[in-house]
């Protein structure tokens, strides 16, 4: 049994942006909208003061909140941990938004929401609603670049291993932060992350066993 998950290096992280960019551009993301994250906050006094950086997306829970309050089955977990909406059975009632206690789901409202308001939607735009026709009124959020692992599995190839399988907040990272593959398997690089560097999860007192790890040394 395959179950993927993502090993983050904070220490490694400099805040560059290039997850969120690079996930706005794989998956059309309207405005306003993130899949991928970092939140920022600094600790100590002046002048020795620290920046913090945390990146966040969704966990792909086990035992995802998202999936248990969901009325129709929208909200669904595959048998390899992603965690998946069904844009055509949810109803929009937004229960799963409130019941994720990682706040990593976000409402899609407005379609007609330009990057660049008053100019009409760019060609990239007009190919992201052809590609991704996001439904208004259903939430949104990170899917682990599904489309990529599964035609990567489809080809032969290895998430995690092979960059055309692997999600794209992964391999555009230039200080190589992230770390993706099967959590289930004791020799893939994220087990053996997680049991050397002892990373943990958010947040595992919500007892939702998220798929991503986080570890600083």
């Amino acid at each position: 049994m395959t179950r993927w998950g993502m090993v983050i290096d904070l220490h490694r992280c400099i805040g560059c942006y290039s997850c969120m960019l690079a996930c706005r551009q794989e998956h059309f993301v309207p405005r306003g909208i993130y899949f991928n994250r970092i939140l920022i906050s600094e600790k100590g006094t002046f002048p020795t003061i620290q920046k913090l950086l945390l990146p966040v997306l969704c966990n792909q829970c086990k035992e995802a909140a998202c999936v248990k309050v969901c009325p129709t089955g929208a909200s669904s977990r595959r048998e390899d941990g992603i965690v998946l909406i069904d844009k055509d059975k949810c109803v929009g009632c937004g229960y799963c938004i409130v019941a994720c206690p990682y706040q990593q789901r976000t409402r899609f409202e407005d379609p007609k929401l330009e990057y660049f308001p008053g100019q009409g939607f760019t060609p990239y735009e007009e190919l992201g609603k052809k590609l991704f026709p996001y439904q208004p009124g259903t939430p949104l959020k990170c899917t682990f670049c599904v489309e990529r692992v599964d035609e990567g599995i489809k080809n032969g190839l290895k998430p995690g291993v092979d960059r055309e399988a692997t999600p794209a907040c992964v391999i555009t990272c230039p200080a190589n932060a992230r770390t993706f593959g099967d959590l289930e398997d004791p020799h893939s690089e994220v087990s053996e992350l997680i049991a050397k560097k002892k990373a943990l999860p958010l947040h595992p007192e919500f007892d939702t066993e998220p798929s991503v790890y986080y570890f600083r040394v």
